[in-house]
Parts: structure tokens; sequence; C-alpha cells
């Protein structure tokens, strides 16, 4: 399997390449701000050729090139029906203060793809000779996915998650944001994201790759004190 990345934009947002090996098709993961210019030099370095650009949920620094990228490849992007609103309007929800700096900071008009496609929890997605199951994972937004494709060949890894703004390396994404809810959060920890197996690398939305295991044991929000606490 071929897997590059990069953090890219004022966020540090993880961008993701995954294929069979380099020189063949691949998918292009979380495409946000300022990342077509590294997406771009990925590609060409690697003789890549993108079938598809897939978006773990839709705030704006995992979306806001995938636009670009997948007109400019003329390939679809996948994304949950639910967060397609941020598609057009990143600021969604945000009060007026916020709507103006978003406006500030992208003065550009946001803009769907000319080919837009939705996947639902269940999903398979065969693209780039890889099979992508989609899960659910709403809480950080109401459409957050995670995207879980089997990592042959190898000893002790069994699997691949690309996890957005889920779970992160002994952390997990904010829910006081708009869209956000920390009860079905809480679900979708308990849920979808346990649920995983421990030999599965969690690729997240920010900051370093993890293993399963390790957040299984160590990550304060999937203990039971955090799950099982009273909601306030």
């Amino acid at each position: 399997m071929f897997l590059a990345s990069f953090p890219a934009g004022p966020w540090q947002a993880n961008c993701y390449l995954a294929g069979v090996a380099a020189g063949s098709d691949c998918v292009i993961v979380d495409a946000g701000v300022e990342a077509a210019a590294g997406v771009r030099s990925l590609v060409a370095e690697h003789d890549l050729r993108p079938v598809a650009v897939l978006a773990t949920h839709g705030h704006i620094d995992h979306i806001a090139s995938a636009t670009e990228l997948a007109d400019g490849y003329g390939v679809p992007l996948w994304m949950h029906r639910a967060d397609r609103h941020l598609l057009t309007d990143p600021a969604a929800g945000l009060g007026s203060e916020s709507r103006a700096l978003v406006a500030e900071l992208f003065p550009a008009a946001f803009v769907e793809p000319r080919l837009l496609e939705f996947f639902a929890d269940g999903d398979t997605l065969n693209l780039a000779g890889l099979e992508f199951r989609v899960i659910h994972a709403p809480g950080h937004t109401a459409g957050c996915v995670l995207l879980r494709t089997p990592y042959p060949g190898h000893d002790t890894i069994t699997d691949v998650v690309f996890a957005g703004d889920v779970l992160f390396a002994g952390s997990i994404g904010r829910t006081d944001l708009p869209g956000g809810d920390s009860d079905v959060m809480r679900q979708t920890l308990a849920g979808p994201v346990l649920s995983l197996p421990e030999t599965a690398v969690v690729l997240p939305g920010h900051g370093p790759q993890t293993l399963m295991a390790r957040e299984r044991a160590t990550n304060p929000y999937l203990q039971p004190a955090f799950l099982n606490a009273p909601r306030i």
C-alpha cells in the first residue's frame, strides 16, 4: 500500500494520498486549506493518478481545496450528505464576528465540485485498488466518518483508518463548534471507535498517527470514566 501525507494550512490538517503503489491510481483524503500544491507535488513525484477526493467531514481545514482538486483532476468528491452545506458555507452556524473573519480570510466564493457523490454508513467504496468501508461517526460534525481499509501483508497491522477529527493520538475532536454534539460524540466513541480492531493504524486529521491498541489503553476519552460520566 502506498501512503503519503503532509500537514496543510494554518490549522496543519493532515492531507493523505493512498493507493496500491507508486505509479498507480490514488485517492486524496482531506484536501484542506492550502493543500492543492502539496497534492500536486506528491502526484508528480510518485507518478500517481487521482481517481477521487474523499472528505472525512466538512470543516474548512479539511475541504477547502477539495473542489479545486476534484475539478482539476476531473474526479468526484465523496463526503457524507450531512456536511454538504459546509462546501458552500464554511461558516455555517458561526456568529457574525466569526463569519466576518472567515470571509476576510477566504474571500473567494466556495462552490461544490462538478462531480459530487455521497457515501453513507456501511457503504463500501472500491477506489484506486483499495476498499474503503464507510463508518458514520458523528459528534464533531454531523457528517463525520471513519474510512477503514485493509492493510494486507503485515504481521501485526490489519487495517488503516482515516479518522479525520473523530480520534487523535491521546485525544478526540472538539464538540463545541457548530454541528458538534458531546453526547453524540460519546456514543460514537463507545460504538464505532471502540469497535475498531486493536490492530488498526489510526491516521488522524491532525497530529501523529497512532495505534488503536494504544488509544484503547491510554486515551482518556475512551475510558469508562469518560464514556459513562453523567451528562451535564
